[in-house]
């Protein structure tokens, strides 16, 4: 896994961005920091880094933002993660490839055999397809290295999701059907329902937002 922190001033308080897939931090730069550190991880292919050394304890809140593909992988860390004060899942659950609560096997097998340039600027057409794509945001990643992504993540086996309190949904999400999404939220935690695509950040102006939302 990779590391950013979109922004470091010894706040004290922090938020913690588990990425979606093939993405870096640009979705987010445009979000207003206000008095928090934020740290995005990325890149899923290996999950080597330790989050201990970043010494989450020092901070007095601790606020955890996990968006499409890193609402499942952030189980991985489920011990440390779930003793955050809130945490919020955007367009994703804790279970990414499954017919009825993610993205449904047979589409993810076809996106890992079929992954070329062409399909994935499709991706990320379908992603950002309300007309509001920040041209700086794009996978600018090599397609080997986005297929590895992918079939580690199938391979990951999260048997404890993160608990979330709170599940965002996407009413126009082309990536994680949210129906599927409804499946897997419903009765596990609250739910907010927005009319935005799979990337909906384009609807917040601070982290703020997000979070009251």
């Amino acid at each position: 896994m990779e590391y950013f922190w979109l922004n470091k001033k010894n706040n004290n308080k922090l938020i913690l961005i588990f990425n979606g897939w093939g993405m870096n931090e640009t979705p987010f730069r445009h979000l207003s920091n206000n008095d928090y550190d934020v740290l995005i991880l990325s890149d899923y292919r290996n999950f080597d880094l330790d989050l201990s050394l970043f010494n989450f304890e020092k901070y007095s809140e601790k606020y955890l933002i996990s968006w499409s593909m890193g609402v499942y992988c952030s189980g991985y860390y489920f011990n440390i993660l779930d003793k955050f004060d809130k945490k919020i899942a955007i367009n994703g659950t804790g279970a990414i490839v499954d017919d009825n609560f993610g993205i449904p096997n047979k589409i993810y097998d076809i996106t890992i055999k079929s992954l070329n340039e062409t399909n994935l600027d499709k991706f990320i057409d379908n992603m950002f397809f309300k007309g509001k794509l920040n041209p700086e945001i794009t996978i600018t990643r090599d397609i080997e290295s986005l297929k590895e992504e992918l079939i580690k993540i199938k391979e990951l086996k999260i048997t404890t999701p993160v608990n979330y309190d709170k599940a965002i949904i996407s009413k126009l999400d082309r990536i994680i059907p949210p129906k599927n999404q409804l499946n897997y939220w419903k009765n596990r935690t609250d739910i907010l329902e927005i009319n935005s695509t799979h990337s909906p950040f384009n609807e917040f102006k601070n982290f703020e937002e997000i979070l009251c939302s």
